[in-house]
């Protein structure tokens, strides 16, 4: 139910976080069931000497997943961001904010967010700004966390479902390429849930962009979200709208030389990560399975899934005979289903990809 004292923006803030936690309960089919390894029965690798150390956004990190930005803008969402930050601590996940907007409009909102760096006072932070905001906003949100890289992201389709969103994107390119160009830290432009196509991925690289996170569907849904906010006009026929995130990892393969990427959205299981990263993800984000674990089982639960996770990646890099977290990217895929389809209508050449020659370990 809606708290009408609330103002908007938290409210909305407050509402994202139980749609997207409701949205964890709900199974879900993934184009990831549609991407296979295929096995082989002889490897030389060396299980104590594997490495899942990978590079983005100019650091080296740890681990190749990260908790992805979502909440922050209220007192309730404070407390999620709390919990992600030591989270993130226990564990030496990066980790993204929520959009920081709300703290630019309400000053008295900026500790739902400075929680993070609070909590995590070494750990690798990004902030997160919607692209409409001007250089000025994004230096702000960079100070408010002391972060080491901006992430702006690209939610067009929220936006149009939103009652209150924005109906001007006239400017978003010219901003994204002026804060690449004047901020001191890296930036990452994102989807939201919508993916990218190969057509925006070149537009960005021609605006400076070094790394993206190509954002798809499957994971938290922002149009069912905010078109469950509406009281007219329904958008739920929009629902399945976008680019899964293995279809917008096939869409930037052919790009991948040239632009770090980065993937998020319906990432269900490490697995998922596994193979997010063999279509060539330098990382993998998370937020809904995050923050669905804290809210129910707590922190400790958090850290015990991240551990257990690692190891799991880790033994499967033992499995398909790679000694370090990049060499999944020659390993041989097979697509089938509806994925396989889509890479075939949009000349993505599959059997390429098939027949990859393994790194040697």
């Amino acid at each position: 139910m809606t708290d009408k004292a609330l103002p908007i923006d938290q409210q909305r803030k407050n509402d994202h976080v139980k749609s997207a936690l409701a949205q964890q309960e709900i199974a879900k089919n993934s184009d990831f069931d549609e991407v296979r390894f295929v096995h082989q029965s002889l490897n030389t690798v060396d299980f104590a000497n594997i490495s899942l150390e990978t590079h983005w956004a100019g650091a080296t990190h740890a681990l190749p997943f990260y908790i992805n930005g979502m909440t922050g803008g209220s007192q309730q969402t404070k407390q999620y961001n709390q919990a992600l930050a030591i989270l993130a601590r226990e564990t030496g996940l990066p980790m993204a904010s929520g959009s920081i907007s709300a703290a630019l409009k309400h000053p008295d909102m900026a500790d739902t967010f400075t929680i993070i760096r609070q909590e995590n006072p070494q750990g690798f932070v990004m902030a997160n700004l919607g692209a409409h905001h001007s250089l000025e906003n994004a230096q702000k949100a960079v100070d408010l966390l002391q972060a080491d890289a901006l992430q702006i992201h690209l939610n067009i389709p929220q936006e149009v479902v939103m009652p209150e969103g924005d109906r001007d994107y006239s400017m978003w390119a010219e901003q994204i390429a002026e804060m690449v160009d004047k901020l001191d830290v890296p930036v990452i432009v994102k989807e939201t849930g919508f993916g990218m196509a190969r057509e925006t991925i070149e537009e960005l690289m021609n605006l400076g962009v070094k790394t993206i996170d190509v954002s798809g569907r499957g994971g938290t849904n922002f149009i069912q979200i905010e078109n469950e906010r509406r009281d007219h006009l329904d958008f739920s026929f929009l629902a399945d709208w976008g680019q899964s995130t293995p279809e917008a990892l096939l869409e930037s393969i052919c790009l991948q030389d040239q632009v770090e990427v980065l993937a998020s959205g319906g990432i269900q299981n490490p697995y998922d990560i596994v193979k997010a990263i063999s279509l060539g993800a330098k990382a993998v984000g998370l937020s809904g399975k995050f923050l669905h674990v804290i809210d129910s089982q707590g922190i400790d639960a958090g850290i015990k899934l991240v551990e257990d996770w690692i190891q799991f990646i880790r033994h499967m890099l033992l499995l398909t005979g790679c000694q370090h977290i990049t060499d999944l990217k020659h390993q041989p895929l097979v697509i089938s289903g509806q994925l396989a389809e889509w890479a075939y209508q949009r000349g993505i050449n599959t059997q390429a990809l098939a027949n990859r020659k393994q790194a040697s370990s």
